[in-house]
């Protein structure tokens, strides 16, 4: 059946994520740590920092990257990205995919820091190469959008592909529109529409709209 192609505009429907805001749990947790996580779920945050401000001092990964979460949202200290800042980057150091992810955004959004784009680029990709999906997933947005690199439709399809392979609904669905449109890939109707229903199936409204525009159905 014949259909006419709607268009894409990438420019304004293009977003990405801030901040992971989940805590960090060791595989084994010192007692101390144990302590600081258990007085963080009853929101007793002064006690959390008492128990993790040490442990991160001593360079434990997970009480540093906790405590960057707490200076980001301001809970039990004011709010202070600079804090933030530093405790993600002792993480991200030490290769922690999420805290790369994380010090990544803060570059991008000029949270705590300069804004800029060569080190937001520098951390994303290197959570993006551990496999971390929303990183693989903000590397191709950074591709489509130019930032801190030429604009290149194709390394941003291998990216959105990487992140969609792991059911991530922004990647499948962005994934489809290129597919669609022609953008970085080989056009292919049948494999843009594949990946807006495998969006749509997580309740992606945008996929389900361009499937009713489409003239297809969810099955």
């Amino acid at each position: 059946m014949k259909y006419q192609k709607p268009q894409t505009n990438f420019k304004s429907l293009l977003y990405r994520s801030g901040l992971l805001l989940a805590l960090l749990l060791p595989n084994l947790a010192a007692a101390d740590f144990s302590a600081g996580l258990a007085a963080y779920q009853r929101q007793d945050y002064a006690a959390a920092l008492q128990e993790w401000q040490p442990l991160a001092e001593q360079g434990d990964a997970a009480a540093q990257f906790n405590l960057g979460i707490m200076y980001a949202t301001a809970q039990g200290v004011p709010k202070n990205d600079r804090e933030a800042v530093k405790w993600f980057g002792l993480v991200a150091e030490q290769g922690h995919a999420v805290a790369q992810y994380n010090l990544s955004a803060m570059y991008a959004n000029g949270q705590g820091v300069a804004q800029d784009y060569q080190k937001a680029l520098k951390w994303v990709r290197l959570a993006a190469e551990q496999g971390y999906a929303q990183a693989q997933y903000n590397l191709g947005a950074m591709y489509i959008e130019g930032e801190g690199v030429p604009i290149d439709f194709q390394a941003a399809a291998k990216w959105f592909r990487l992140a969609a392979d792991q059911g991530h609904v922004d990647a499948q669905y962005f994934l489809g529109a290129m597919y669609l449109e022609g953008l970085g890939v080989e056009k292919d109707d049948q494999e843009g529409v594949k990946w807006f229903r495998l969006a749509a199936e997580q309740g992606d409204v945008r996929a389900k709209l361009m499937l009713y525009k489409l003239g297809q159905d969810m099955r």
